[in-house]
């Protein structure tokens, strides 16, 4: 008898459950093709075995779609009663009621669920969310309130309460209760400021978000002045909206307020360098240095006053030369105080630098590297670097080869790290300059497999270049001439090197290095601040060089002086696009997309661009 039972086991089975696989797969056909009558014959049938919410829910829609209301009523009803734990079968009853137009029942059953709640931040949440959910708002607010209440200062609610006004257009409360977050825990600050950057454009002027939250924040500053909460908050707000003046106003007051003794001023000022607004970076430095000597950040805060003017000079090129000698003073008068030692060599490469390359002193910074190599305790990387910067001099002096000693040296001497990588580029150039095309490519074709990404790209470029413009005798002659003409450029000798590109176009008015002869131009313009100029050189190329391979170089650098130069994000956000839509093989496309991504906002009424490289 045992064998018999399990014999029909063994083969039953697999047959009943076929039969409801069978039922499944017949109910979904017909729920999915609207035939709900056909479908409510499976679903009822599976129901009676299966009484999951997946199942339950299309039951129940299938039995009000066919007009069987009191069939779906006393579902309802026995699943309410079957799972008194769960509101959500409630509030589906009471749905039902209130689209059969019995909303006194149903307004019973939703305050029952309210007035029944316990004090569970979990419960008081999930109950919120399914009011939210059925999009019953004025349900979902009595909910909260009444959560509130039970929760007192257990557990704020403010998330869900900030939700709920924002849901209605009331922003103001919405700021209310997410600044209400920072009350209960300051640990909510980074929370709400993501929260916050998310829902306000800081980019329009007379945004009301803007400021209906930074009344918010000055009235709460002022309330709680020992609170230095809202004051971050406030500086946060001011450098949303790029007001670092404004900021530092409130840094300094907090940095006094909190005893930090310049810590706070300090990490504001870096956050202006990177930035660009110098100005203030400058003052916020200035500030700490002023402090005194007893201060922990009285040095660093020397130096980073200094590298302000430094990276002013390398990237305003708008300068003269009262200014670059009050630069270069300040310079040698901390170098002075603290001397020329390992600990400084920070600031005598910087100072090395604006001496070579912006104030005409090339021959005081190569004296003072040379006096730099014979530190004591340098490293090897340090005494790299510093060999990098006298050979980078030497080539502006026109002393090549003693620039190609020092790059060697140092290829040699980091064979497999970046520095190493850079200087045997540099090197190669060296070759280039010189007309010695064939062994600068055999270098080049190394650098093309580096593991740095920009100077692989550097080499490229410069192979690439060498590959498409020298070939046959008169050819040589062209290239020959634009070689020297890119080293008077290195030389800083502009005027020269416009002159000898000019005459490459006029000997060889068809060669090849039309595009490049433009874009070097409008490279050296870049690097006097000449920006228009610059522009027009693009544009030309653009115009007579499209089809050819430097176009997305050009469209790139347009797109780069509007945005960071120029201040025109509109123009700018034009450029990359072009480089998205019309040149999607570009090295470029990658940081255009980034950047059109950062700039769409200027251009609302274009379509986006394509999600992938090749789209």
């Amino acid at each position: 008898m045992k064998k018999l039972v399990l014999i029909l086991v063994l083969i039953l089975g697999p047959l009943m459950s076929s039969g409801q696989t069978t039922d499944q797969q017949l109910a979904q056909h017909y729920y999915g093709k609207g035939e709900f009558d056909k479908a409510l014959i499976y679903y009822e049938r599976l129901y009676e075995t299966d009484q999951s919410k997946f199942t339950f829910t299309r039951y129940l829609e299938c039995l009000t779609e066919t007009g069987d209301d009191k069939t779906a009523e006393k579902l309802l009803k026995k699943s309410v009663n079957r799972n008194r734990h769960d509101s959500e079968y409630s509030i589906l009853l009471a749905k039902f009621c209130e689209e059969r137009g019995e909303v006194d029942k149903a307004n019973t059953i939703y305050n029952d669920l309210i007035e029944s709640l316990t004090p569970s931040s979990r419960s008081i949440i999930a109950l919120y969310n399914l009011f939210k959910a059925q999009s019953n708002p004025e349900m979902a607010y009595k909910t909260l309130v009444k959560g509130r209440k039970l929760l007192r200062k257990s557990y704020p609610l403010n998330f869900q309460f900030a939700e709920y006004y924002g849901s209605q257009g009331d922003t103001e409360k919405m700021m209310d209760e997410y600044l209400g977050m920072i009350d209960y825990h300051q640990s909510y600050m980074d929370d709400i400021q993501n929260i916050l950057a998310a829902q306000i454009d800081f980019s329009e002027e007379d945004s009301k978000e803007y400021q209906l939250l930074k009344t918010a924040l000055i009235e709460r500053t002022q309330k709680s002045p020992d609170d230095l909460s809202y004051a971050q908050m406030l500086t946060w707000l001011f450098i949303q909206r790029q007001n670092f003046s404004a900021a530092l106003v409130h840094i300094k007051a907090m940095d006094k307020r909190s005893k930090a003794n310049g810590r706070q001023v300090f990490d504001f000022g870096n956050i202006c360098v990177e930035n660009k607004a110098f100005s203030v970076a400058r003052k916020s430095f200035r500030y700490v240095v002023d402090l005194g000597e007893e201060s922990n950040y009285f040095m660093r805060a020397q130096n980073a006053l200094l590298n302000v003017s430094f990276l002013e000079v390398t990237t305003r090129r708008d300068f003269d030369q009262n200014e670059l000698d009050e630069i270069t003073k300040n310079y040698t008068d901390v170098l002075a105080i603290y001397g020329k030692k390992r600990a400084t060599l920070p600031l005598i490469l910087e100072l090395a630098h604006i001496q070579a390359f912006y104030a005409n002193q090339g021959l005081s910074a190569i004296k003072l590297l040379e006096e730099a190599l014979l530190f004591s305790g340098l490293t090897d990387m340090q005494k790299a670097e510093i060999k990098m910067q006298l050979a980078d001099i030497h080539v502006l002096h026109g002393d090549v080869w003693e620039a190609s000693l020092f790059y060697m040296q140092v290829d040699k001497d980091f064979k497999y790290e970046p520095i190493g990588h850079e200087a045997k580029f540099k090197n190669a150039r060296i070759f280039y300059y010189d007309g010695e095309f064939d062994f600068a490519q055999s270098q080049l074709d190394v650098l093309k497999q580096s593991t740095s990404k920009l100077i692989a790209n550097d080499a490229l470029k410069l192979s690439l270049l060498i590959t498409d413009n020298f070939g046959l005798d008169s050819n040589y002659v062209a290239m020959s001439n634009f070689a020297r003409a890119d080293l008077l450029i290195e030389q800083h000798r502009y005027d020269e090197a416009y002159k000898l590109f000019d005459s490459i176009m006029k000997e060889f008015p068809a060669h090849s290095l039309g595009d490049e002869i433009l874009l070097k131009k409008a490279y050296a313009m870049q690097l006097r601040g000449q920006w228009n100029e610059a522009i027009e050189q693009l544009e030309r190329l653009m115009k007579l060089h499209k089809a050819d391979i430097l176009a997305d170089d050009a469209l790139f650098q347009l797109g780069d002086i509007y945005q960071n130069h120029l201040m025109n994000n509109a123009k700018a956000a034009e450029y990359y696009r072009i480089i998205l839509f019309d040149y999607k093989g570009s090295l470029y496309s990658e940081e255009a997309r980034k950047r059109f991504k950062e700039l769409r906002e200027f251009l609302p009424d274009v379509e986006e661009e394509p999600t992938t490289p090749g789209s």
